[in-house]
């Protein structure tokens, strides 16, 4: 019953796909990956959750609080609740800088204000490494969702199948089909979260499950995680808007006010938040060896829930990680079409995406077989990379008059040390790395910035 169920959401979900392209010719470049900037905020809130609330909400959360206990589930919330006040301000005012310079991708921002090719090659071939982890996250919590859920098949299977739907949403009609299948998606992910928070409490009760718990885990936090939690949610919430899938689907917006409208309504979804912590502390309760922890919401599901509802909880988990993938195969591949290949007309530009997309999903997969990882590592890794674009978009929106060899090297610098400190376990004593390396980028932006402008005074003379 539970695969009959699933099956039918996502045949139900490729037909929305199609029904996106309905009334539409043959789509130019910008309608396939901005939708010619016409999306009204009923689409622009769905198609932006679907990339917030991902696969990693109902894997990466409770897994996380499985594995490290709540403080990983306290920066997590508070890292996107912060966020949206951020977004609230920026979002206009990047929809506006798409639209002065004509942008599909964020390097274009880069490249239509600093007029510099080092600094579009800098933030284009950045964001396509640091992308890498966020579609290798997204491969890890289908494998984890579905495994969790008993099916047991082996995981190239599963991601290959995965890779297959994430490009045929792609090639119907590029982000409109991502748009419609977001609202399906979404509506499936409150009602399975919703529903098996619930399931819990009914079968143990929330303060019986929330202090057996508490016999395993500490609900306290020591120094060290409060200062991860703090240092981390300002850390992540200023790169969460810079990510160029984020910064893509805010240039499908018709207007500014648009975007203004979804933010403000975005903070709803957090009440789902206490259903999966009750999972979560369902699996720590009842002393469950899972494989990984990354199933620990599965592993409440598969006890309380009818095979019915078990597969709209799959459809759910399985549409949250396609919905993002389609989102990071429509940045990246114009990212490469535009981007390193500035000189491709844009009438090819649609068909060598599909190429491009093709190539990174068998980059994503391959990633996800060879090194899996914890979900929340994964994500901590993309924001180490991407929050360093922060400074420079900054600069963007207020129109600053800073040199681009200076932004350049300092996105560079910030990432290379991340790198360094991420990969040789540097202890900063809980304090998060990645803010760190952007106090050295905006460091490293303004001194150069300063020297290279007295230079040129002295040049003048």
């Amino acid at each position: 019953m539970s695969t009959a169920v699933f099956l039918g959401f996502i045949v139900f979900s490729l037909y929305l796909a199609i029904r996106s392209k309905k009334g539409r010719g043959a789509q130019s470049v910008h309608d396939f990956f901005v939708a010619s900037r016409q999306f009204g905020a009923f689409l622009v809130f769905f198609l932006a959750a679907g990339e917030i609330y991902s696969i990693g909400t109902m894997v990466g959360f409770p897994g996380g609080i499985y594995a490290k206990g709540p403080s990983y589930g306290i920066w997590f919330l508070g890292y996107i609740l912060l966020a949206y006040p951020v977004g609230y301000f920026i979002g206009p005012k990047l929809w506006q800088a798409g639209q002065r310079f004509n942008a599909i991708t964020l390097a274009d921002l880069f490249k239509g204000h600093y007029k510099s090719r080092t600094v579009e090659l800098v933030v284009a071939v950045s964001s396509i490494l640091f992308l890498l982890p966020f579609g290798q996250l997204q491969f890890t919590g289908l494998i984890a969702a579905l495994k969790g859920l008993g099916w047991d098949f082996q995981p190239l299977y599963l991601v290959i199948i995965a890779a297959a739907l994430a490009f045929t949403y792609v090639a119907i009609s590029g982000v409109r089909s991502s748009a419609y299948v977001a609202v399906l998606k979404d509506v499936l992910m409150v009602v399975a979260i919703v529903i098996t928070g619930l399931a819990v409490s009914r079968a143990t009760g929330v303060v019986e499950v929330f202090h057996a718990a508490s016999l395993h885990v500490s609900n306290r936090m020591n120094t060290e995680q409060l200062r991860f939690s703090m240092s981390t949610m300002l850390f992540q919430s200023l790169g969460f808007y810079v990510m160029p899938i984020a910064v893509q689907f805010f240039f499908t917006a018709k207007s500014a006010n648009t975007i203004r409208r979804t933010q403000v309504v975005m903070p709803l979804y957090m009440l789902m938040y206490p259903f999966l912590v009750i999972a979560a502390y369902y699996a720590i309760s009842e002393n469950l060896h899972l494989a990984s922890p990354n199933e620990a919401f599965f592993a409440a599901a598969i006890r309380l829930l009818p095979g019915w509802l078990l597969g709209l909880v799959a459809a759910a988990a399985s549409l949250s990680g396609l919905l993002v993938l389609t989102g990071l195969c429509l940045a990246i591949g114009p990212i490469v079409t535009r981007n390193l290949l500035p000189h491709m007309p844009e009438s090819k530009q649609k068909a060598s995406a599909k190429m491009v997309i093709v190539f990174y999903l068998l980059i994503s997969i391959s990633m996800t077989l060879l090194t899996p990882n914890l979900m929340l590592t994964l994500i901590n890794t993309t924001y180490y990379g991407v929050t360093q674009f922060f400074p420079g978009v900054m600069v963007i929106l207020f129109s600053l008059r800073v040199k681009p060899a200076a932004v350049a090297l300092g996105i560079l610098i910030g990432q290379i040390l991340a790198v360094i400190l991420y990969t040789t376990n540097v202890d900063l004593g809980g304090f998060n790395l990645g803010l760190l390396c952007l106090a050295v980028n905006i460091a490293v932006t303004g001194a150069l910035n300063y020297a290279m402008k007295q230079t040129r005074v002295h040049a003048l003379r």
